[in-house]
């Protein structure tokens, strides 16, 4: 049985969720993941094999804007140096066949030098956090990033479009589901017209849950609020059905009426991918997180008109968008192994 080490991103929990539906398409393939967190929790619950030893730096947000992106991108950079050592221990003893990397460029940097074959899933081929002296380092770590997707076999983006050198565009990756929206909505209860408010894995939604949660209880409608807090906020809420954190947010996506989310591109996509209409608001001065709201037509002052959106997105009709982005990933992977 081929073996693969699969390092997956723990911040946020858009990159575990997008590789767990390209894992659950793979066979005979042995999969030994790699993350931390909240993502680590996840992949355990699923019965995957994970070593749970990444612990990534928070961003600081304040009032939904980003604070002091120069200071995170140097805690990014040591922790990048830490995970260097500590993919280079797993890499040594695993010696796997191939290593798979969701944004995670230390276990690739490692697994280069080791003559290791290298598959990179990412939306991202550079960042855009910092201006003025700070960019000076962010454009030099941009040049080093770009030097180890160059040596990479494979690089999977989950977008449409054409191939490129070594890039594959397969298409948005997206977890699926054997159950119908009806058998979902009877599964949870869901009786009424449902909000369903998720901010992923890290506190930095914290003002979009409390923002939300605000502007809902002043609709004169009949809604039931179900809050998908994730791991990092113990904050209790009134009037609301917290689930906390759960494994399974792309079924609770299906069956609700509304989605409001920070704007990570993997809740974007399942959000696409089922039909549900969606409320993305980003951090402001996250670049990625603004570049993916604005494709669906948001922007973080629509934050101040959520009564409006929410109303208007309550009627609009459900429009599922078919996608093969994980059956097409996991295609590729296999090709490379044969």
């Amino acid at each position: 049985m081929n073996v693969l080490d699969f390092f997956s991103s723990p911040i946020g929990l858009g990159h575990v969720t997008r590789d767990i539906a390209i894992a659950n398409n793979f066979e005979n393939i042995s999969t030994n993941f790699v993350s931390g967190n909240g993502a680590a929790k996840i992949l355990k619950n699923l019965d995957f094999k994970v070593q749970d030893v990444y612990n990534p730096p928070s961003f600081i947000v304040e009032n939904g804007t980003l604070k002091s992106p120069a200071r995170w991108l140097w805690n990014y950079y040591q922790y990048y140096k830490d995970c260097k050592k500590i993919s280079q221990k797993i890499l040594q003893e695993d010696n796997p066949y191939l290593v798979i990397s969701d944004e995670d460029f230390a276990s690739l940097t490692v697994a280069q030098k080791m003559k290791i074959p290298t598959v990179l899933i990412t939306d991202v081929l550079e960042t855009r956090f910092t201006k003025g002296l700070a960019s000076f380092i962010e454009k030099k770590m941009n040049k080093s990033m770009h030097e180890i997707i160059k040596k990479c076999d494979i690089v999977i983006l989950p977008e449409n479009g054409d191939d490129q050198d070594n890039i594959r565009r397969v298409g948005p990756i997206v977890r699926q589901t054997n159950y119908s929206r009806e058998e979902l909505r009877k599964k949870n209860s869901f009786e009424k017209k449902t909000i369903v408010i998720s901010i992923g894995g890290t506190d930095t939604g914290l003002f979009l849950i409390e923002k939300a949660l605000d502007t809902i209880s002043k609709i004169n409608q009949d809604i039931e609020v179900i809050l998908v807090s994730g791991p990092a906020i113990s904050k209790k809420f009134e009037n609301v059905r917290n689930l906390g954190f759960v494994d399974n947010l792309h079924e609770l996506i299906f069956a609700a009426d509304l989605l409001i989310s920070l704007a990570g591109k993997s809740t974007i996509d399942e959000a696409n991918a089922y039909g549900t209409p969606g409320i993305f608001i980003p951090i402001k001065g996250h670049f990625e997180q603004e570049d993916n709201a604005r494709e669906e037509g948001f922007v973080f002052d629509d934050i101040k008109r959520l009564d409006v959106l929410i109303l208007e997105k309550l009627e609009q009709k459900r429009n599922q968008v078919n996608t093969n982005g994980a059956k097409n990933a996991s295609n590729i992977i296999r090709e490379l192994m044969n």
